[in-house]
């Protein structure tokens, strides 16, 4: 589909701009993710080999990278001119929308299969693993459909968010983390030093408190009691709790662990592209105290064409900060922001491992500010 778009200057007509997405069908890819527990299941019954219970994984850390590094990078943006017509186009809507019937479908398919299917323990892992990488990418899916206006909008995200019982996402990110990101304050912002195993506690529980506050904060103002089905905490978590109640109910007692395996795995990969998004990035502070407003050079980006495909522009992460309500077609590659070497796939791999992550990801940070330490946002401990 190409977009027309003709503007007017001082009621003179401008000259028709004719854009095409040429993306536009591979973001229905993305839905490979939710279908990767069928993926698994149609491989294991076809090669009898037991590993490919973790298709999900394996598609995250082997397929998307060795992808990745075929296709490079895409830094193309839309044209102004078009920008309002490909925010308008509701296709773009629907491939984010269809991430969730397929997202619950492979839940429960998970379910039939750890209590049906001549499973091991290992084999049963591997099948959690695969449905966390699912509630990961869920939790991105409610990500961008948490940013949005529309009513019905913010309550899929909320459905998104119920897999990995991560509800509180919806509150602590769009009122916490978006207004304290690149500053000591925000617990979502990874430091300098600050390796993913020390971060991970830290943005869990600290965001888990933010949200609370922010929501309770929110009540209040309003009249509201905190306790209460208003709070946007405690429905989204009541969420979680019918849906893992069902699934416990229709298979029994003995999914019960791996729905909290697969939920722990799920925001664990969240946390880990919250880990690399901002790592050790902060924003200077104005003559009054206050911090200065965040810029594109205030997030890491990265243009890698396939990952950002699967991530619906995770990866634009700098334009989605400066402009949080802008839909993920229209994001667009900022040249001033500090660029990853790689994909998240890659990256969130690295992170898992702190030495290899600090060989690679310090020498960007320390170049992106001159080797100025004054500038960087640096775990208390190295100081």
């Amino acid at each position: 589909m190409s977009i027309v778009s003709r503007a007017e200057n001082g009621g003179t007509a401008t000259p028709a701009v004719r854009w095409k997405d040429r993306r536009r069908f591979y973001w229905l890819l993305g839905l490979l993710v939710p279908l990767s527990p069928f993926l698994g299941w149609f491989l294991v019954d076809r090669f009898h080999l037991g590993l490919f219970w973790a298709a999900g994984a394996l598609l995250l850390v082997v397929v998307v990278p060795l992808i990745d590094l075929v296709a490079g990078v895409d830094k193309s943006n839309p044209p102004e001119q078009v920008m309002a017509s490909l925010e308008a186009d509701r296709y773009y809507r629907w491939c984010t929308y269809l991430f969730l019937p397929l997202q619950y479908a492979g839940l429960v398919f998970a379910c039939y299969m750890w209590t049906t299917a001549p499973m091991g323990w290992a084999e049963r892992f591997a099948m959690a693993a695969t449905v966390g990488v699912v509630a990961g990418v869920g939790i991105n899916a409610a990500h961008e459909l948490g940013h949005k206006r529309p009513k019905h909008e913010r309550w899929l995200a909320k459905i998104a968010l119920a897999q990995s019982f991560y509800g509180h996402f919806y509150v602590e990110h769009n009122h916490g983390h978006h207004l304290r990101v690149a500053t000591p304050e925000d617990p979502a912002t990874a430091r300098y030093g600050q390796s993913f195993w020390a971060f991970l506690p830290r943005s869990v529980i600290g965001g888990v408190r933010s949200a609370w506050v922010i929501e309770r904060a929110r009540l209040h103002r309003r009249g509201a009691r905190t306790w209460s089905i208003r709070n946007d905490v405690l429905n989204a978590w009541a969420m979680s709790v019918v849906l893992f109640a069902v699934l416990i109910a229709a298979f029994g007692w003995s999914v019960a662990p791996w729905l909290v395996v697969q939920a722990v795995l799920g925001f664990t990969f969240l946390e880990a592209a919250n880990y690399l998004e901002h790592y050790g990035l902060l924003r200077g502070k104005r003559p009054d105290g206050r911090y200065e407003r965040v810029a594109p050079e205030h997030s890491w980006n990265s243009d890698h064409v396939v990952s950002n495909v699967f991530l619906y522009h995770l990866q634009r992460h700098s334009d989605h900060h400066a402009n949080p309500m802008r839909r993920y077609q229209t994001l667009r590659s900022m040249e001033n922001a500090p660029q990853l070497p790689a994909g998240y796939a890659v990256l969130i791999v690295l992170a898992f491992v702190p030495p290899l992550w600090r060989r690679v990801m310090d020498p960007l940070l320390l170049e992106h500010y001159d080797n100025d330490l004054s500038r960087i946002n640096v775990q208390p401990s190295r100081v």
